[in-house]
């Protein structure tokens, strides 16, 4: 189908009031050769939207560019036929509302986006989405609470599911409670666990294929057409599935690796997963494990092992919720009974502050914040506890039937679960604690794997209620991945994006770049060390675009060729007119929108620079940043999501990996002789909008210092 572009320019919205409208008419009938232009005070209201149908059908109208607010705002209203390209430039918030109304400079500015709007439009094409057969199946791994709850909801909403378990019976951790944490109101009462209802729902539901003593031997394909070998009895069963959630759930920690707490030495000091056992074998009285005998006093150690840089780093929230619940086991047991809680902090979050206020009006127990020195045996097998640096400023001995050591969750990933057929490994990758690393910020039942999500405590540890929540929320993402997979469309951070990487592999070297760099395992190595793509697993990111030397990535509308032609569209001043121009690569999930808040909050920013959104500072190509400067482009600057510990990046490691690639630049700028100081790489939050001035013009005035590129005059 041969392209025909249409110009659309909005003048509301400040937009007329800021520049010269007719001029951009100009840039797009003279100079760029448009010959369906028009601007339109409210080109989002209805006349405006059908003034672009009218065009579409009368003239034959193919590809839009809409000349008016940000991309992010009225997505729905400039979304057309899916065969029609539609290109956004941002006149309103980094033009109207973000610079100096009707000066030089900040109508070039305005030039400058139209051109490469412009430009983009007839070089980018509506994507043509890759759809193959579905299956809209989920695969539940663990029959944990977690997973049972999210089994039940799939099928709530009309999907069906495969659950496999590893023991022969369902229920997890749960069968083992005596009672459970206030799942309501006021949350001051535990409550029966009621397991088994939740354990026989799943036994009877015809939508729920159940697999008990069973595990998976692999996972093959890719999002919409897993195939799944099962395990069981020694038999390999082989199912389809569309996407996974994993909620193996948890184990607790060893504390036997603590020195000083006597666990696995005194037969007396057990850890909470022991004491639960206890109280259920007694029928909620506790006896003493070495004799039998009634309980009268306990000392809870909170965080055994927990919050220990030599053992477990974090906390993991429920311990202390555990020990007050074992507080009431023993109370309860015996009203005469002491207990003792010894702790660094207690955290109960939410509403479970209410349990623990109940318990701190118990006069039968004594919480104190302190240390553990040590704890020792009495010949008659009670204990001794010595505590330190408590709150009253002396040490304290406690003299104990029993001592119950709150360990933390360890995530059950230890082991294999998964087994993928991935090139860029079996299992999901982990953080250096074990849980599955994700966007936990942004996108929290994420993994870096498409499709397949974690919930529970695998993924975070948490109590019964929360891991609920968690597997509702990991049944609704599983069921989006599935949904989205039908229409050919990427989940988020690009939901709905239709394109997909697309290879020339003519001119591949089998350098491995995409497929090492690849955040997402989504590009596996054929026999010969050629990529071989999984069009499903890809998020969209373009990471493989901007790792591959040869150039032979891109999509339908992003690409190499197509941001370098809208660099080459901007007008660069001559050396003698003293005007710089900056080009900025911002990253569309971060960056990118900083600039629009600080338009909606009418920042002034220097109009010398120019911004175009890339979707990761993953995705920029060195061949960029080579034309640009090659182009006259003064400085550029690369502003990307923050990555590390804590890292934002919506993309997984794409900002990290962009900062690693500029070693390479140096290269460029080298052979460009020039100086490195005029590329610049930063890392920016959505809330630094406040920063950018000082950030743009901190920037300016080191090129300001380095003087105009002296390739301006070529």
């Amino acid at each position: 189908m041969d392209k025909k572009l249409g110009v659309y320019i909005c003048s509301g919205c400040d937009i007329g009031e800021s520049v010269d409208v007719d001029k951009l008419l100009t840039v797009a009938q003279g100079e760029q050769k448009i010959p369906v232009c028009m601007k339109h005070a409210n080109l989002c209201g209805a006349e405006g939207v059908e003034l672009i149908k009218k065009d579409m059908k009368e003239q034959g109208v193919n590809s839009v560019v809409v000349a008016a607010c940000s991309p992010r705002v009225h997505f729905d209203t400039f979304s057309f036929d899916p065969t029609v390209y539609v290109e956004r430039v941002n006149l309103r918030e980094h033009v109207a509302w973000s610079h100096v109304p009707k000066e030089e400079d900040t109508q070039m500015l305005a030039e400058d986006y139209v051109r490469m709007g412009i430009i983009r439009a007839k070089k980018a094409n509506a994507p043509k989405p890759y759809i193959e057969n579905i299956n809209k199946t989920v695969l539940v791994i663990g029959g944990g609470i977690t997973g049972m709850t999210s089994a039940i909801e799939a099928t709530k909403a009309g999907y069906k599911v495969i659950l496999v378990e590893k023991t022969p019976v369902l229920g997890g951790w749960m069968r083992r409670w005596y009672k459970q944490l206030p799942q309501m109101p006021p949350y001051k009462e535990l409550q029966d666990v009621d397991i088994e209802k939740t354990i026989n729902e799943v036994k009877k539901h015809p939508d729920i294929k159940l697999f008990t003593s069973a595990e998976i031997e692999n996972v093959s394909g890719q999002p919409g057409m897993f195939d799944v070998s099962i395990k069981q009895d020694g038999k390999t069963i082989v199912e389809k599935a569309g996407s996974i959630i994993v909620s193996t759930g948890w184990k607790p920690y060893d504390a036997g690796k603590v020195d000083g707490l006597g666990f696995g030495k005194y037969t007396n000091v057990v850890n909470n997963v022991m004491m639960e056992d206890l109280t259920v074998q007694g029928k909620g009285k506790i006896k003493r494990p070495s004799d039998n005998k009634d309980v009268k006093s306990v000392v809870f150690v909170q965080c055994a092992g927990s919050r220990d840089k030599n053992h477990l780093p974090y906390c993991s929230s429920v311990c202390c919720l555990t020990s007050l619940k074992q507080a009431s086991y023993v109370r309860n047991s015996n009203p005469d009974a002491k207990v003792y809680i010894v702790y660094k902090d207690m955290r109960t979050p939410g509403q479970y502050e209410n349990f623990y206020k109940d318990k701190q009006a118990d006069n039968g127990v004594f919480l104190t914040k302190g240390d553990i020195a040590g704890i020792t045996e009495n010949p008659d097998k009670s204990l001794e506890v010595n505590i330190k640096n408590t709150l009253i400023g002396e040490d304290i001995r406690i003299k104990a039937d029993m001592v119950v050591l709150a360990t933390g969750m360890v995530p059950a990933t230890d082991s294999s679960i998964l087994n993928l057929q991935y090139r860029q490994g079996k299992e999901l990758p982990m953080l250096k604690y074990g849980f599955p690393d994700s966007n936990f910020i942004c996108f929290p039942y994420e993994t870096q794997r498409t499709a397949i999500y974690a919930a529970g405590c695998v993924r975070q540890p948490a109590e019964s209620k929360t891991c609920k929540d968690d597997a509702t929320g990991a049944a609704l993402k599983a069921i989006q991945a599935l949904e989205l997979e039908s229409i050919g469309s990427a989940v988020h951070p690009r939901a709905g994006d239709l394109s997909y990487p697309i290879f020339f592999m003519q001119k591949c070297t089998q350098c491995k770049r995409c497929t090492e760099e690849c955040p997402f395992g989504a590009i596996d190595e054929d026999e010969k060390g050629s990529p071989k793509p999984n069009p499903n697993r890809c998020r969209r990111c373009g990471v493989c675009m901007g790792a591959c030397p040869e150039r032979i990535v891109s999509f339908e509308n992003y690409s190499v060729d197509i941001v370098s032609s809208m660099l080459k569209s901007i007008e660069v001043p001559g050396e003698e007119e003293e005007k710089l121009r900056i080009l900025a690569l911002a990253c569309e999930n971060d960056a990118y929108p900083a600039f629009d808040i600080a338009g909606i909050n009418r920042t002034i920013l220097n109009p010398n620079i120019r911004i175009i959104p890339v979707r990761c500072l993953g995705s920029v190509n060195i061949v960029w940043i080579a034309d640009a400067l090659s182009r006259g482009i003064d400085g550029i600057m690369l502003m990307g999501c923050k990555y590390g510990e804590d890292y934002q990046c919506h993309f997984i490691k794409g900002s990290e990996i962009a900062n690693r690639r500029m070693e390479n630049l140096k290269e460029v700028l080298q052979r460009l002789v020039l100086e490195p100081e005029r590329v610049r790489v930063m890392q920016l939050e959505i809330s630094d909008y406040n920063r950018l001035p000082d950030i743009m013009n901190d920037f300016m005035a080191k090129v300001t210092e380095l003087g105009p590129n002296p390739y301006k005059s070529f």
